[in-house]
């Protein structure tokens, strides 16, 4: 039986709620499309939106080419970022919050001007961002165990969980993004480690990209939100005790731990 898109949206919420994850969308629903997948995120945001919740930005998935191989996709795709979300940096998070987290380190553009689509440029990515920081990403699915393809994803608000910033702030034009390098760190350990062109060839890229996209939806990214421009390496699975730290040769140093 084909569940429909409404009890898609409600399912997805229900499992946030309960941290239990349900079974992938797309097998619920075999015809989703990927533009029905974008609207239950974007239906799932509103609810949230009405019980007082704020957008405080976006952040962009599937940048690696790795990534789109394995779910079948030749585009990123993205997800919103709500203020609830955040962690400061060093902070503690408590893993039963979550379902089955993973962190990956990425760079964050903090943006001064509006940026509408289409037609977004690399170079007016970077007149439009006050600045960029280093970045932990907490990704999460509410789909048991990972199972995920595209739509599933999308509609999961892009696996959305957490964020963390770090402290440093740079203006865009004071470094080369594609070739910022990073470290990443698990119980003090180094795993493994990526550079900005990982992302697309370009940080700025993803984030012109997504201002783009978003203009299909009507949507525009504002100023004063935080753009995640998608991960730098592989994201790491995350348990109770664990701690991660991202290291830039720039940017500085974001940490995150779990209790």
């Amino acid at each position: 039986m084909t569940i429909e898109t409404k009890n898609l949206s409600d399912l997805l919420l229900k499992a946030e709620k309960s941290r239990k994850g349900v079974l992938p969308l797309t097998e619920m629903n075999p015809d989703l499309t990927v533009e029905e997948a974008y609207n239950i995120q974007l239906d799932n945001i509103q609810v949230k939106l009405e019980k007082g919740e704020a957008i405080s930005g976006k952040k962009i998935g599937l940048t690696s080419l790795a990534m789109q191989q394995l779910l079948g996709v030749n585009e990123p795709d993205y997800g919103h970022l709500l203020q609830s979300m955040e962690v400061k940096n060093g902070g503690i998070i408590s893993r039963q919050q979550l379902l089955n987290p993973k962190v990956e380190g990425e760079i964050a553009f903090f943006l001064k001007k509006e940026l509408a689509g289409p037609n977004v440029t690399v170079a007016d990515v970077l007149d439009a961002t006050d600045y960029v920081a280093a970045a932990l990403e907490v990704v999460d699915s509410r789909v048991a165990g990972w199972k995920i393809k595209l739509c599933d994803t999308v509609a999961d608000n892009a696996s959305s969980g957490l964020y963390v910033l770090g402290d440093k702030k740079i203006p865009p034009h004071q470094l080369d993004l594609t070739e910022e390098k990073m470290t990443f760190y698990k119980n003090g350990q180094l795993i493994n480690e990526g550079i900005g062109k990982a992302a697309l060839g370009d940080p700025a890229y993803c984030v012109a990209w997504l201002a783009n996209k978003l203009s299909e939806f009507g949507i525009t990214l504002k100023a004063n939100e935080i753009i995640l421009s998608g991960a730098l390496s592989a994201a790491s699975n995350a348990e109770k005790g664990d701690e991660f730290a991202a290291k830039f040769q720039t940017l500085g140093e974001v940490k995150v731990s779990f209790k």
